[in-house]
């Protein structure tokens, strides 16, 4: 009897056992599934003066990505910066294909797309093919800044509060790789400062990364392809700045001038007084330009401080400049302008330096005039207030009261975010293209 119950439990146990494995054994296939999840989440806005929202910021995620606009905008300097907050929900990698800004119909009103590159954050912002990562990684937001801005030149003559208008759109696609910035071919889109950086060399003639200034660009050499067509004229592209702006010059002096005089045989030189020379080129000269010269001209801040005559130490000549500066729309190239422009740096890299070498020094900077001696913007440090910088043809730099005459070449800084063709050469300038 008790050998039978044994052997009763026995073959439960073993049947139990054999239930129990069928109910774990996993048959089939498993499927996982993927969502896009892209989406605007927030807009504020970051910085502003002058300007109220007419309508409060929206978006709108159910036609695509889309935000919209309306600032009012009271006198002329007048601006307002959204910032845009866009995030990766989903469990795919998304790669920003395009951003559409719609034509602008007020002349007076400018749009631009992350502007003020020296703010970290703005440098750090999403542009056309970057990626946000998928939910589960950490770089699944992004931001774009917009800033709108009523124009500021001389003679408005439309001036009055404006109402700013605008959709922006987003195009985002799936990305073929694990995330991160993928860089594509350049669009049609591509901004100026894109284009030139994308040429930047190393050694040779072109377009070098500056040394003393981080994100910042200057053409080098003897003759390096910086032309470009402006006023239907022809100017030089003297820096890439690192808020997407182009420094350039006129190639050909618009004539002997004087820097500045206060009557008599006293004189000034003081840029920002202002200066004659500054009261013309901001005035009669700068009417005299096409309107639509005058359209891509943006206000900038130049460093108008003092350079010590033959100074060995060109960071520092800098700090100077910049420690003295003005606000304005025409100006002239600065003596460190003329230095950084020089690839051969063992010989040509500071005041010192050139006045030993200049019969050397002038054959590797196009800065150096064929015949006019021009004047710059900087003045002369030391007792001699009344002193200027010029430029010579013999490729060093030397210095002239202010009330002499003197060759000028009008420099100015372009708006950021305009486009070029043409390649640079003398033959086939960059033009402006929009």
């Amino acid at each position: 009897i008790i050998i039978g119950i044994l052997c009763t439990v026995l073959l439960l146990m073993v049947v139990g056992y054999a239930a129990f494995q069928s109910v774990l054994k996993i048959n089939g296939t498993s499927s996982i599934s993927s969502n896009w999840d892209v989406k605007i989440t927030a807009i504020e806005q970051t910085a502003s003066l002058g300007a109220t929202d007419k309508e409060s910021p929206s978006y709108d995620n159910t036609k695509g990505l889309s935000a919209t606009f309306n600032t009012n905008l009271t006198s002329p300097g007048d601006y307002a910066t959204y910032k845009i907050t866009i995030t990766n929900n989903g469990s795919l990698d998304a790669i920003l294909k395009n951003i559409t800004i719609p034509e602008n119909t007020n002349n007076d009103i400018i749009f631009y797309l992350n502007k003020d590159q020296s703010n970290t954050d703005i440098a750090g912002a999403l542009k056309e093919n970057d990626t946000l990562t998928k939910s589960t990684e950490s770089n699944n937001v992004g931001y774009v800044y917009v800033t709108v801005l009523y124009k500021d030149y001389a003679n408005q003559q439309t001036a009055g509060t404006k109402t700013a208008s605008m959709t922006i759109s987003f195009d985002f696609e799936q990305a073929t790789g694990s995330g991160g910035t993928i860089i594509g071919p350049a669009g049609d889109d591509e901004t100026a400062a894109d284009k030139l950086i994308n040429t930047a060399v190393t050694s040779g003639d072109g377009l070098y990364a500056d040394e003393y200034e981080p994100g910042r660009y200057v053409y080098k050499g003897a003759n390096p392809n910086n032309y470009i067509t402006f006023n239907n004229e022809t100017w030089r592209i003297i820096s890439v700045e690192v808020d997407g702006s182009l420094k350039i010059m006129k190639k050909d002096s618009i004539g002997d001038k004087v820097w500045d005089t206060t009557g008599g045989t006293s004189s000034s030189n003081n840029w920002a007084r202002p200066a004659d020379l500054n009261t013309y080129l901001n005035e009669e000269y700068y009417n005299g330009l096409s309107s639509e010269a005058k359209s891509l001209i943006q206000t900038y801040t130049w460093g108008i401080g003092s350079v010590t005559s033959g100074n060995t130490n060109l960071a520092g000549q800098i700090t100077s400049e910049k420690g003295t500066t003005w606000s304005g729309k025409i100006g002239l190239m600065s003596v460190s302008d003329f230095l950084r422009a020089n690839p051969n740096t063992e010989q040509c890299g500071n005041l010192s330096l050139i006045d030993t070498n200049k019969a050397t020094c002038k054959t590797t900077n196009y800065l150096v005039p064929a015949s006019v001696t021009f004047w710059t913007i900087s003045l002369q440090a030391g007792t001699s207030e009344y002193r200027v910088h010029r430029v010579p043809k013999y490729g060093n730099v030397s210095s002239s009261a202010a009330n002499s005459n003197g060759g000028v070449l009008p420099a100015l800084y372009l708006i950021p975010n305009i486009t070029l063709d043409g390649e640079g050469t003398s033959d086939i300038p960059y033009t402006i293209i929009s």
